[in-house]
């Protein structure tokens, strides 16, 4: 059985890394922030997959992010996932010779689900991760977002889930904008909203803003992985002891050995 695991997400806009709380971003800092800011030793033996999302509004440049993902698999010892402007096989074939081990898709499943069928033959839907994104108006039924959030489907997220998997994704993460940034902990209802449509992995993304968040994320049936993207909350070691405290709780996480993965580490350098 597969374990259980730790996803970390970054978001980039044109040039620097955001913080977002409902999809409104703020600037934190550039590449040379983050890799001051962040012990990217520490958090390949913390975290299962990195994943890096192009969430520029004006002007987006797909050439301009890969090279950016370039500079940063450097950096990074763990799988990473990048998405934000895939909208044919040659732009995600951009993304995948930069360094991206996965793909991660989110406004084609609504407006060309046709792409991801391409996708998922031409690099294994095992590569695909689509993003779901909704909102839950006055705490009622969840309602699916698209184009960063701005634009409504007229579907329901049981519905995306299985058009995402029928079209060929391998994984599906689902994401909660009005939980994004808010350190309140995960919208848990909609996993069981879900209910058994998903035959694939599931990531849950949006509100966590401590451990033991991670925990119950991780503690819901249904669950396969739990992401986080905030900056600051985990900054430092943070994440380290994230994940030392989830063992703790019998979570089915890898371990690693540090020795072991340092000598991985200096054989991929």
């Amino acid at each position: 059985m597969p374990h259980k695991r730790l996803v970390f997400i970054l978001l980039y806009d044109s040039g620097h890394f955001m913080l977002s709380r409902n999809f409104r971003l703020q600037r934190v800092g550039d590449i040379n922030w983050l890799t001051r800011h962040y012990n990217f030793k520490n958090i390949s033996h913390s975290i299962d997959e990195l994943i890096v999302l192009d969430v520029t509004r004006k002007n987006r440049n797909i050439v301009i992010f890969a090279e950016m993902l370039k500079k940063l698999v450097n950096h990074v010892f763990v799988p990473i996932g990048a998405g934000g402007g895939i909208h044919s096989v040659e732009s995600a074939a951009l993304l995948l010779q930069s360094g991206a081990d996965k793909l991660v898709i989110n406004s084609i499943l609504h407006t060309d689900s046709t792409v991801i069928n391409e996708l998922s033959k031409t690099f294994g839907n095992q590569c695909i991760v689509t993003s779901i994104d909704f909102k839950r108006p006055n705490g009622g039924e969840c309602v699916i977002y698209y184009n960063k959030g701005q634009e409504a489907a007229d579907i329901s997220l049981k519905e995306a889930v299985r058009k995402a998997v029928d079209s060929g994704s391998g994984e599906i993460m689902i994401n909660s904008i009005e939980k994004d940034g808010t350190g309140n902990g995960y919208d848990l209802r909609a996993v069981d909203s879900i209910e058994c449509s998903v035959e694939v992995p599931l990531i849950i993304s949006g509100g966590a803003g401590n451990v033991r968040h991670l925990i119950e994320g991780l503690q819901t049936k249904g669950v396969d992985a739990v992401a986080t993207a905030n900056l600051f909350n985990f900054v430092g070691n943070g994440l380290p002891l994230a994940r030392s405290e989830m063992i703790s709780n019998r979570l089915d996480l890898a371990k690693w050995d540090p020795e072991e993965f340092e000598v991985l580490q200096s054989l991929g350098a």
